[in-house]
């Protein structure tokens, strides 16, 4: 026997070792039913987790913008000043009229005090020469006139000090109207300022430095990004098989595909839609950004519990672009059969939704690229 002989009997050695080590790996197996859920698909759309739209609260100029789209801001921070020149201005204006009303309330006091001390009206310094007129006024007639009836010092000494006193409460009625004013202004001030309310970035600019902007005119979308929510209309048949905490299937636009959890159910439907809000966490530092569609796939509870079948992954034929397995005909021969896949059961396990039948036979672990007609060599039929 020559070297090439020797060589082609090797060959043909190692290559029945092969077969019959694929033979008795391949092996027939029945397709297996399982309850599953039937999903609806539902479409959403990426929302940050806080967002708030700050709006002007008052007429006036835009003098600073913080920055741009995308920018990065902590709570607290300045996001959009507008020009507050006018009512600082009016501001000193009030500064003064508390001055003076604070003048007056002092002014008032001291007359009230001299008033309950040294009245006014028994002073004899009114009058000239030594004041004796007013001394005979004071000694006889007043005595005189209070003996006959024609006048009540007591009382007229009321109404003096109850004047006196009066002036102090209109005083100090000023003093406060003024302060109140002075917390207005600083008020308004305080509202030319938007800040930022969280951590967050600026998701939309509605403004540019040196507009003019009217009450309740919208100036910046800011958003907190770090973590992001999906949001979408979920039909009312479908809120039934919802639980706050579940974790549901997704596939955002982008092709990621990702498991959400179910964060918040509004508890009322919409009347025209008939639809029901839901907000679903995404897993934190996805790749994903506000605004982006988004797919969830969703338990159907009112098919729920529908047999299905399911293979292992195993008997897929490796090789080919669509999935494919070889089925087993009842004349003991296999055939080709395209299978549309659904979701994956654990990891060697996977549902079928449509190409096989639960009962059907089918060979498990075919060699890559088998066709029809191959069978495992030890077949029972």
């Amino acid at each position: 026997m020559n070297r090439r002989q020797l060589l082609t009997l090797l060959l043909s050695g190692c290559a029945a070792l092969l077969g019959a080590a694929t033979a008795q790996e391949s092996r027939i197996i029945t397709v297996e039913a399982a309850s599953a859920f039937n999903t609806a698909t539902v479409s959403g759309t990426v929302i940050p987790f806080k967002e708030v739209t700050l709006t002007a609260q008052l007429p006036g100029r835009v003098k600073m913008i913080a920055g741009e789209e995308g920018d990065y801001f902590p709570q607290g921070t300045v996001l959009v000043e507008i020009d507050d020149a006018a009512l600082r201005a009016k501001r000193k204006q009030v500064e003064a009229q508390i001055a003076n009303a604070s003048a007056a309330l002092r002014n008032a006091q001291v007359q009230y005090s001299r008033e309950l001390i040294s009245p006014r009206s028994e002073s004899p310094s009114a009058m000239p020469g030594f004041g004796l007129p007013i001394m005979m006024d004071n000694v006889f007639t007043k005595n005189m006139s209070q003996f006959m009836g024609m006048s009540e010092p007591g009382l007229e000494r009321h109404a003096q000090l109850y004047s006196a006193w009066t002036g102090i409460n209109q005083a100090q009625s000023q003093l406060l109207q003024a302060q109140s004013a002075l917390q207005e202004i600083d008020t308004k001030i305080r509202d030319a300022k938007s800040i930022a309310p969280f951590d967050g970035v600026i998701l939309k600019k509605m403004v540019e430095v040196g507009d003019t902007v009217q009450p309740g005119q919208p100036l910046i979308v800011f958003g907190h990004i770090k973590y992001l929510r999906i949001q979408a209309e979920v039909p009312a048949r479908l809120v039934s098989g919802l639980r706050k905490g579940m974790l549901v299937p997704v596939r955002l636009d982008n092709g990621v595909h990702t498991k959400a959890r179910v964060a918040q159910i509004y508890p009322m439907a919409d009347p025209t839609r008939h639809t029901v809000t839901v907000k679903f966490d995404l897993p934190k530092g996805i790749n994903a950004s506000p605004g982006m569609y988004a797919e969830l796939k969703l338990p159907e509870p009112s098919v729920g519990g529908a047999q299905q079948a399911v293979i292992p992954v195993s008997a897929l034929i490796k090789g080919r672009s669509l999935p494919a397995v070889l089925v087993v005909t009842d004349d003991g021969s296999t055939s080709i059969r395209l299978v549309r896949l659904g979701e994956r059961i654990g990891k060697d396990r996977v549902v079928v939704l449509s190409g096989v039948r639960p009962g059907m036979r089918i060979v498990d672990n075919p060699p890559p690229n088998a066709h029809s007609g191959w069978t495992p060599g030890n077949m029972a039929r």
